[in-house]
């Protein structure tokens, strides 16, 4: 660990005490109450075991080793607001693969739906998967999340490790004698039987799958009601998990640092950590193929007296000797995209509060023209807009199929009028994309009708004792939120506002015979306010207009009222 302090403190600590500085304040600043001893390793003497890690407890991961790496010095940079990896980072260890950082996220976002009180931060994922994994190794995973070579812990076979006798017959790790921590976040294969879970939806439960073993870490974490917004909640998550001190520290340590800020990487570009804290390199234990599995390297402690390997030789072969090419990396799909292209996408309409009826349809090719299968895009909704994918977020992923097209989930237009933007984008590598551009338009009705057939009549100088009421509808449905505007006119001929007749009164008792900014209620319904007259007599007529074109015309009668005639006097009966 001081190797791996100096190596980043040389640039700026000259001297010893510059350097332990640098150490300390690091350590401050990453978590309440951790210090840092001579070698740069946390302590934290307030830390207290979580009764759910007794001492007998192996925890998630059977007190597997773990990187023991700390996080830089530095701060580091925020994570674009965009959603894409454009900004210079200040150290590569604050980058995380696209696809871990997808599932990190989805994840916490399943918890939050799940398990709210638990109020798992999706960077408590992100620092166990550092110290765990190095990030899935940098990322090497596909676009199901699923590592392309298993990530093995050494056997734990009691010899410098727990001693866990095979408990799966070797189905996740490839050994039927001992258990090894398996996957990203190291699950042992009895902590994994009954806390696995699914998180990418394919129906299957695989500690090799970066969504399914975040899932499964945050319900481990979330366990007997914790809230990990508190520090004791907190502290016993990350205990049971593994419980060691240093590891709580380091976990600690990378969470707070990732809560200062990230940003996302391709994947396979990650870096990984050097150090171990069995003594191991970063390297250590078993890569095999998830479709073959071997039994794995132990990765114990070297016993004293041993012999120590003799490391190749690094002198060039003479010349003409044949030499064995170094073994190369299979190209993922996501590596082979070249391009993502629209997979003609329809135009995007929709009025106010209505879903989309077209869905966006989005194409990967290679070089060579040819479709893509099983990569993951990115679907961005960008503008001032308050539309949204289904379930409300503005953020949403879909695979490819066989053909290399992927269909954006439904989008869902909000009230908010106008054009806005989504992007479509390539995760785990940046290539060119399409952004589509979606309309939303105001709320209309086409019909208009009274809810009413009682005449509106008023005598000179009074006020109508029904108040005008209708009924908006689109296409036979309910209008609702629908603009309108009411207006006494001339005649059914002549629009122009009315200067005598029945009228409106504003606030302050005023006279208006023409009324903006109505609105149209949940049902459709629209009820005017109350209509009084001046003196004039006749038939007047009040029109009524919707966003969209309908038009009612009411009519209204203003007429003296009719008094009865007074009986003829009886002729005289002396007449």
């Amino acid at each position: 660990m001081a190797a791996q302090f100096g190596r980043r403190l040389r640039k700026g600590a000259v001297t010893t005490a510059v350097a332990a500085a640098a150490v300390a304040a690091l350590s401050a600043s990453q978590a309440p109450g951790v210090t840092a001893d001579d070698n740069g390793r946390s302590t934290a003497a307030d830390a207290q075991p979580s009764p759910d890690a007794t001492a007998d407890d192996s925890g998630a991961t059977g007190k597997s080793p773990y990187y023991t790496d700390l996080p830089p010095l530095n701060t580091p940079s925020p994570a674009p607001t965009d959603g894409t990896s454009t900004s210079t980072p200040v150290e590569s260890e604050a980058g995380i693969p696209a696809t871990v950082l997808d599932a990190y996220k989805k994840a916490a976002a399943q918890l939050q739906e799940s398990k709210p009180g638990c109020n798992l931060p999706w960077q408590l994922l992100a620092a166990i998967g550092q110290v765990e994994s190095g990030q899935a190794r940098g990322g090497r995973v596909d676009a199901d999340g699923t590592t392309t070579s298993r990530i093995l812990g050494p056997q734990l076979d009691g010899n410098g490790f727990a001693l866990i006798k095979d408990t799966d017959n070797g189905a996740y790790d490839g050994d039927s004698a001992y258990d090894s921590a398996v996957g990203p976040m190291q699950f042992i294969p009895s902590t994994w039987a009954w806390a696995g879970r699914d998180g990418n939806g394919d129906g299957v439960k695989d500690p090799n799958n970066i969504y399914d073993a975040s899932l499964a870490a945050g319900h481990y974490l979330c366990r007997n009601g914790r809230d990990l917004s508190t520090q004791g909640d907190l502290e016993r998550a990350i205990l049971s998990y593994n419980p060691s001190r240093a590891y709580l520290n380091t976990v600690l340590s990378w969470l707070e640092y990732f809560r200062k800020g990230t940003y996302e990487i391709p994947d396979g570009t990650g870096t990984i950590p050097d150090n171990r804290s069995d003594g191991s390199s970063g390297n250590g234990g078993s890569n095999s193929s998830p479709s073959s599995p071997s039994t794995p390297h132990s990765s114990k402690p070297s016993t004293p007296g041993s012999p120590t390997p003799t490391p190749p030789s690094t002198t060039p072969p003479p010349s003409g000797t044949p030499t064995t090419p170094p073994p190369t990396t299979p190209v993922t799909p996501t590596q082979s995209v070249d391009h993502l292209e629209d997979s003609g996408t329809a135009k995007l309409t929709a009025m106010a509060g209505d879903a989309f009826t077209e869905q966006i349809s989005t194409k990967a090719e290679n070089a060579a023209g040819k479709g893509v299968a099983k990569v993951r895009i990115r679907y961005t909704i960008v503008g001032d807009t308050d539309a949204a994918f289904t379930g409300g977020e503005k953020v949403a992923t879909a695979l490819t199929n066989s053909s290399g097209v992927a269909t954006a989930p439904a989008l869902q237009a909000g009230e908010t009028t106008g054009t806005f933007a989504v992007r479509a984008t390539l995760i785990g590598r940046t290539v060119t994309g399409p952004i589509y551009s979606a309309t939303v338009t105001q709320r209309v009705a086409d019909t208009l009708v009274r809810i009413s057939d009682t005449a509106l009549t008023c005598t000179p100088g009074g006020e109508f004792a029904d108040a005008v009421q209708v009924k908006a509808t689109y296409k036979d449905a309910v209008a609702d939120k629908v603009a309108a505007t009411a207006t006494l006119i001339k005649s059914a001929d002549d629009a122009t506002e009315n200067d005598k007749g029945p009228y409106f009164k504003d606030a302050d008792g005023k006279t208006v015979r023409t009324l903006t900014g109505l609105t149209t209620d949940a049902d459709g319904l629209l009820k005017l306010p109350q209509l009084y007259s001046d003196d004039a007599t006749g038939t007047f007529v009040l029109r009524i207009t919707t966003a969209g074109g309908a038009t009612l015309d009411v009519t209204l009668t203003v007429a003296a009222a009719q008094t009865s005639a007074s009986p003829s006097p009886s002729p005289s009966a002396s007449s």
